[in-house]
């Protein structure tokens, strides 16, 4: 059954522009189409465990567990997080990495301030908490925070997160509406953009949601859509795709969508894909 969009996609496009305005100015400026400029994007469709290739590859991309500095952002589970360490230990357990620290507020003026965003100017890597993306848009956009978690990119440190830390990633906020995930287009439609012109979804097969940015896509032309399943990553530098983990992830393409009616593609574990070109780097496997 189709779930609910609310609002019209020219509608849409225009509240989305003017909420894009910002009352303080993130530097963003980059030359690549989608990915960051520096450092790497590590996006998890949700439920990942103790999945090693993912753990692995963050602890080696913040630095390798005797060097990382690693920040928890726990936003999307809401305040009964603030003062959890659960999260905390479990990464530590996970990675073996001694430097990870709790980072919490809904607070702008809070993330607004140079006390708080200080663990950030030494981070190397930075893991965003699943939950509800919303939260995460309310606490950090268009704040100091937001710019330091820019600057961890910058300094070549890497930026992960799982299902709602997923989708905070794109500059869409897909689900991002108050009153539930069910709708697809809500009251937010920001996110902190670390994967430019980019709509990001997850638990993609788990709760049968892979049709779910067709529309969407075949009506934004400019973005790209995402899907993740659940214990699945994509691993970005610059423009450039890899995939981890034990499922897929579904790749929506307008040209794919309008000219060769397919709606999506699947790519698997070590699938490599060049999101400037919007074209496949690994060959298929050949048919026996």
């Amino acid at each position: 059954m189709m779930k609910p969009i609310l609002l019209s996609f020219s509608i849409l496009l225009m509240s989305y522009t003017s909420f894009a305005q910002t009352p303080i100015q993130i530097n963003t400026k980059s030359t690549t189409r989608h990915g960051p400029e520096n450092g790497s994007l590590l996006i998890i469709g949700g439920n990942v465990g103790t999945t090693p290739a993912v753990w692995n590859k963050f602890t080696e991309l913040a630095g390798g567990k005797d060097n990382a500095h690693i920040v928890v952002v726990s936003a999307a589970v809401g305040d009964s997080a603030a003062f959890d360490q659960k999260d905390v230990d479990l990464v530590k357990k996970i990675t073996g990495i001694k430097d990870v620290v709790l980072l919490h507020t809904k607070s702008l003026a809070e993330a607004n301030s140079e006390k708080f965003i200080a663990p950030l100017k030494r981070a190397t890597g930075v893991y965003f908490l699943g939950g509800r993306q919303w939260r995460i848009a309310d606490s950090y956009l268009n704040t100091l925070t937001q710019q330091a978690f820019f600057d961890v990119l910058n300094r070549g440190g890497v930026i992960a997160g799982s299902s709602a830390g997923a989708s905070i990633q794109g500059s869409f906020l897909w689900r991002g509406d108050t009153k539930g995930p069910e709708i697809l287009i809500g009251d937010h439609l920001q996110g902190l953009g670390f994967l430019k012109d980019a709509a990001i979804d997850q638990h993609l097969f788990v709760r049968n949601r892979q049709f779910d940015l067709v529309d969407f896509i075949k009506a934004s032309p400019k973005l790209i859509g995402i899907g993740l399943d659940e214990a699945t990553a994509v691993w970005i530098q610059k423009d450039k795709l890899e995939v981890l983990g034990k499922s897929y992830v579904a790749i929506y393409d307008y040209d794919n969508i309008v000219k060769k009616n397919i709606p999506f593609y699947l790519l698997r574990a070590g699938d490599k894909y060049d999101l400037k070109n919007r074209v496949l780097l690994t060959k298929p496997p050949v048919n026996n």
